[in-house]
């Protein structure tokens, strides 16, 4: 028998076990300065990659103000207490109507964190005579959210269409029996990848099968399709979406997040979502800034056009450039490379020290051992000197990889 603590003290966990090394540096780094472009990592300017800021609002002079004027107007206090207690509020109510009109849904409910907000819902949604049906690569808060669920889960390969309708006729024999119902979860934009969700596809498999599609469009909101109103407008499915999910954290640079769907749906969740009953209602300068953010998004075409002129000139640029960047469909814009963490984080060292440019690693466990995966975030803030001097730069660095001068047996000190 085990005390807890000595149990967690002998298990730090495959990134934990490289905190003290790593805190600070790699992982828990500390921007500063204005949101955008150029930031201060460490007392040096930095060439930023690595924040979902991708309509560039958060720094915006109207958002600025609005968030300004509604902070002093309301305080963070207000509503004080759970919108179904005390907490609710014309200005929630008239988000939650817009938010869905921009995603052609006829009502919404806010939640709010995104991660909470997707986990909860699942949830909600199921009961042990139900089968959920997932995609392999689907973000944490999905996964968190299937495990949960008390009854049968299975999942699909990555965008596997075969592999779904494999899983899909498994849940069909089985809730013959249960009397239960099939919920199909997947993504409209993976955020590790880039790719996008086999939408139009998945849609065409209710002929074959009773199932609701749920979609994780966190990375798509404001971004995807031609006013922005995600990857089901992207790829003309967005009315075959049955639960849409949004959050605030990408495009809209906001905390919190939407579920839209049918009323009786959304009725459904604003009633019996346990982490919406349960918890204080946004504070009233979020709901300001959104609805405010949410205004520029749809009036304002310009932000996605930048958007996509500059993710365009990346992509283009890396490919030409022999960088293998997968088969992204979206700004999200991931370089892949072979190596190990220790390489990873002495190229990391020098990409920061020596070249100012900021972006994230990703490395082993969230990718397979021997893969580092730099990832880029465009935003309509950044300029085409910044994507030419982030691509040479990338060159260099890579050059040092290949030849093997990042090679070492320990995580770069810093």
């Amino acid at each position: 028998m085990k005390d807890l603590f000595q149990k967690i003290k002998e298990n730090r966990g495959p990134l934990g076990m490289h905190a003290k090394e790593s805190h600070g540096y790699f992982t828990f780094p500390k921007l500063e300065g204005a949101i955008g472009p150029r930031m201060v990592f460490r007392g040096k300017e930095r060439l930023n990659w690595s924040l979902n800021n991708y309509l560039g609002l958060a720094n915006h002079p109207e958002v600025r103000e609005t968030d300004a004027q509604a902070a002093a107007h309301y305080g963070f206090a207000l509503p004080m207490g759970a919108r179904m207690m005390s907490g609710n509020s014309n200005q929630h109510e008239k988000l939650e109507v817009e938010l869905a009109s921009y995603v052609s849904k006829q009502d919404a409910i806010l939640v709010n964190y995104g991660y909470q907000g997707m986990v909860s819902a699942i949830d909600c949604l199921v009961d042990r005579h139900d089968v959920i049906i997932y995609d392999a690569e689907s973000h944490a808060c999905i996964i968190d959210g299937v495990r949960l669920h008390m009854g049968k889960r299975f999942v699909y390969s990555h965008n596997d269409i075969q592999s779904l309708e494999k899983q899909l006729e498994r849940a069909v024999k089985l809730i013959a029996e249960t009397n239960g119902a099939i919920l199909v979860i997947t993504e409209g934009v993976f955020g590790m990848s880039g790719d996008q969700g086999k939408l139009k596809e998945i849609t065409a498999l209710k002929k074959k099968f009773p199932f609701r599609l749920f979609v994780d469009d966190a990375h798509g909101i404001g971004v995807m399709g031609k006013t922005g109103g995600g990857t089901g407008e992207e790829q003309g499915v967005q009315d075959e979406i049955d639960i849409y999910f949004g959050t605030f954290a990408k495009s809209f640079a906001l905390i919190g997040g939407f579920i839209a769907s049918n009323e009786q749906i959304v009725e459904y969740l604003r009633y019996n979502m346990r982490s919406q009953i349960f918890a204080k209602a946004l504070p009233m300068p979020l709901v300001a800034g959104a609805l405010k953010r949410l205004e520029l998004m749809r009036t304002i075409p310009s932000f996605r056009e930048n958007l996509w002129k500059i993710t365009r000139a990346l992509q283009e640029g890396l490919k030409k450039a022999g960088f293998e960047i997968g088969k992204t469909q979206s700004p999200v814009t991931p370089v892949y490379l072979n190596g190990s963490i220790p390489e990873a984080t002495n190229m990391i060292f020098d990409l920061r020290e020596n070249f100012n440019i900021f972006c994230s690693m990703v490395v082993y466990p969230v990718v397979p051992k021997g893969i580092i995966i730099l990832r880029l975030i465009p935003t309509a803030v950044h300029t085409l000197e910044d994507v030419e001097y982030t691509i040479s730069s990338f060159s260099k660095i890579v050059g040092k990889l290949k030849s093997g001068k990042y090679q070492a047996d320990k995580i770069a000190a810093v």
